[in-house]
Order: C-alpha cells, then sequence, then structure tokens
C-alpha cells in the first residue's frame, strides 16, 4: 500500500490556494471553487482541498512536510508573509519542527526527521 493523498476541507479554496502555493506546493487540478490538488516538490503523494462551506472549526486535521532544509524554507516563507505559532524546534523524538496554521485553521507542521522519521532508536 503506498499513500496517494491527503485532502482536508476548506470554507474558501481560493485563500487556501494561494497559502499553500505560498508554502511551494505546486497547483495540478484546479476545480475552483470546489476542489483543488497540488504535487509537493518532492516525492510522489498529492495533496487535496475540497470546499466545505458549512465546516466546523476542529482541532483534529494536522498535515505534516517534511523539507531536508527547514531552516531555509522556514526564512522563505516568513519572508513571504508566513505567520508561524511555533518557530523551529528540536523536539524530544528527533524531529525538528515549525509549527503553522492553513487559513482554515488546520495545524500545519513543517519538519525534518531525516533517518528518525522511520527509525527512531525506539522503534520496534
Amino acid at each position: 500500500m503506498n499513500l496517494n493523498q491527503v485532502t482536508i476541507s476548506s470554507k474558501d479554496l481560493e485563500i487556501s490556494v494561494a497559502f499553500y502555493k505560498l508554502l511551494g506546493l505546486q497547483l495540478i487540478v484546479d476545480a475552483l471553487p470546489r476542489y483543488a490538488r497540488f504535487t509537493c516538490p518532492d516525492g510522489e503523494a498529492t495533496f487535496s482541498i475540497h470546499q466545505k462551506i458549512n465546516m466546523q472549526s476542529s482541532d483534529n486535521t494536522t498535515v505534516y512536510f517534511e523539507d531536508d532544509n527547514l531552516k531555509e524554507l522556514v526564512f522563505k516563507l516568513k519572508q513571504k508573509g508566513i505567520t508561524f505559532t511555533s518557530d523551529i524546534e528540536d523536539k524530544s523524538w528527533l524531529w525538528t519542527e515549525a509549527h503553522l496554521e492553513d487559513p482554515d485553521g488546520n495545524k500545519i507542521i513543517l519538519f525534518n526527521a531525516g533517518k528518525n522519521r522511520k527509525k527512531p532508536p525506539w522503534r520496534i
């Protein structure tokens, strides 16, 4: 099995599409106002957004994007006006993370884990 895509909801796709393009994702399907799909600069998985006008605020979606040059990426995104809820921090689980939210409040974690992404010292 291989992960094909992750889809999240948004009240306003135009705002969300602009945000994710700022993050560096490449728009490959533009079916606004109801759907948009992206590829990431690296890898084969895709990311999509579907419109949900009556979306309720929730605290249950977190999207992780990995980047080998996390410090450079965060610096560039800050230069573009992206606001972070927490700056780059080394975590006890051996990942380096920076946290932000998209326009609909979905949590996004930009991270670098290197070999610890799938093979942490405590792996069974």
